[in-house]
């Protein structure tokens, strides 16, 4: 293995490497948390604003977005930048990203930071280098502004706690979305190392919040669970009597006096202590824009049904805001990994993300949509419609009576629409033409609406007849799906002219 590293490198020039290495990591859609700014600090926080726009492998331009490092001591079979691969390396220090991050906030190149990082010597090294960047941003450059950092796996508690207090979002990368995938690819990873931390921003959200308990960073240790002690002190003990340990040179009963000023937690794991954690003088809260993960699509042979799955357990059980799917990129030459003789698979992402709308905001469960005996989407037809032909029986729904969540799953009915349509109702009964005015994509709702018992025109309520109208209506698909300007890396330096259709090249999204 040969490594290239080269020392005194111009910071320009790290831009250019760890800018284009972060490319394969998804950023959030929104920045999802309010905060105005503060005397003596520089910038602000939307939550609609942030990611106006992004590319078409995800990547959002309006957030400076790097790695602290793409020196990496994994060697993941997928990640271009493993540790086998013979390619340039660069790490930033937390001085440079800082002094990145407020130069190009006070041009107005970007709204805010999203730093993701290679682990560099160790988990707890890089976490640390991480913190420290946070820290030096909030503190002494007063960045008030967004910030999206990535939490290490195996990192210690006390560290991604610490940067939980200084971040907006953070997130921890699922890889993969079976732990069989993951010990194919990636086998010095775990699963259960991935989830601890994602566990841990949950439960120190809800504590934030005002929900106290205690926080079992550990589930299955079978020496005890590790926990975060109450703030208020409430109660310093799990099963294990702790009150007459020695903790940090403190007796239980002193260290529950410590604990009350509101300010300071402490991991413990069994009855050793990990660290006192101090939390920043100017509290935003703890990851106040929730947390997000990541899964790379096709890498391996799961299906949409798997993976769908694994998003409904990750919403229902860890709170995430966002479930990303990344479609698998060739960048590596690995026996173990797919040939993809098509390119990446765009397409099936792109389904991906509409089945995972209908999970969060449409009522749907992963049950409802696939099975194991139809375990992936057509390709053709968008994950409703897919739905609603497989289930005709349900259908033609009176647009005058059917209920709020009845509406929604109606194939060109969306939230908004649906709620015009209960609200209209209450003074009107409503007709096509009006369903139209009020955001309603009839050509395909037609075919399972009526408007006072009527339908538009005589449908013939058949699977294949409808399938083939709605085929076609011509679905317009997300920039570069249909193979134009694929994985193009966006710069904050380049003038690119992109078509008249779209000036941007980019779609909008919000959430």
């Amino acid at each position: 293995m040969s490594v290239i590293i080269q020392e005194h490198m111009p910071v320009q020039k790290k831009l250019e490497i760890l800018s284009d290495a972060a490319k394969y990591d998804v950023a959030c859609t929104s920045s999802g948390v309010d905060r105005s700014g503060s005397p003596g600090g520089m910038g602000n926080s939307v939550a609609c604003g942030i990611c106006h726009t992004f590319s078409a492998d995800g990547r959002c331009i309006s957030l400076l977005k790097i790695l602290f490092t793409n020196e990496c001591i994994f060697d993941c079979k997928y990640w271009q930048n493993r540790s086998s691969n013979d390619i340039v390396r660069a790490s930033f220090t937390p001085e440079e990203v800082c002094t990145l991050t407020m130069e190009f906030y006070r041009r107005n190149y970007i709204e805010g930071l999203f730093l993701s990082s290679g682990v560099l010597v160790n988990p707890n090294y890089t976490m640390e280098l991480l913190c420290n960047t946070l820290k030096m941003l909030r503190e002494i450059h007063r960045f008030n502004g967004y910030i999206h950092c990535k939490a290490v796996p195996g990192a210690d508690p006390s560290l991604i706690e610490m940067t939980g207090w200084y971040a907006d979002r953070m997130s921890v990368n699922l890889e993969l979305p079976t732990a069989e995938g993951l010990r194919n690819l990636a086998p010095h990873k775990s699963r259960k190392n991935i989830l601890k931390p994602i566990r841990q921003i949950q439960l120190g959200r809800k504590e934030a919040m005002g929900q106290p308990f205690y926080k079992r960073l550990q589930e299955d240790s079978g020496k005890g669970s590790d926990i975060l002690l109450l703030k208020d002190g409430s109660r310093i003990k799990e099963e294990s009597q702790l009150k007459n340990d020695t903790m940090g040179g403190l007796k239980g009963e002193l260290f529950k006096d410590k604990l009350k000023n509101q300010e300071t937690a402490i991991f413990t794991s069994s009855s050793s202590v990990l660290g006192l954690v101090k939390r920043p003088a100017a509290n935003r809260g703890f990851v106040p824009a929730g947390q997000s993960t990541q899964m790379i699509i096709g890498a391996t042979p799961e299906n949409d049904y798997q993976i769908i799955s694994v998003a409904e357990a990750l919403y229902q059980k860890f709170d995430l805001k966002r479930v990303f799917y990344s479609a698998y990129v060739k960048v590596n030459e690995d026996s173990s990994l797919p040939a993809l003789p098509g390119g990446p698979p765009l397409l099936r992402e792109h389904r991906l993300y509409q089945a995972d709308w209908l999970l969060r905001f449409y009522g749907f469960q992963a049950s409802e949509l696939l099975s194991e005996t139809k375990p992936n989407f057509n390709i053709l037809i968008d994950p409703k419609c897919n739905w609603a032909l497989n289930h005709l029986d349900k259908f033609p729904v009176e647009i005058n009576k059917a209920d709020y969540y009845t509406l929604l799953r109606v194939p060109g009915i969306g939230v908004k629409s649906a709620q015009r349509i209960v609200k209209t109702r209450q003074t009107n009964n409503l007709r096509f033409e009006d369903l139209k005015k009020i955001g309603v994509v009839l050509k395909r709702a037609l075919y399972f609406i009526t408007c006072g018992g009527k339908m538009i025109y005589p449908i013939k309520l058949e699977e294949n007849y409808i399938t083939n109208q709605l085929l076609s209506v011509k679905e317009r698909l997300p920039y570069g799906i249909d193979g134009s300007n694929l994985y193009q890396q966006l710069s904050l330096f380049d003038d690119v002219n992109f078509s008249s259709r779209n000036p941007m090249g980019i779609r909008s999204l919000s959430i």
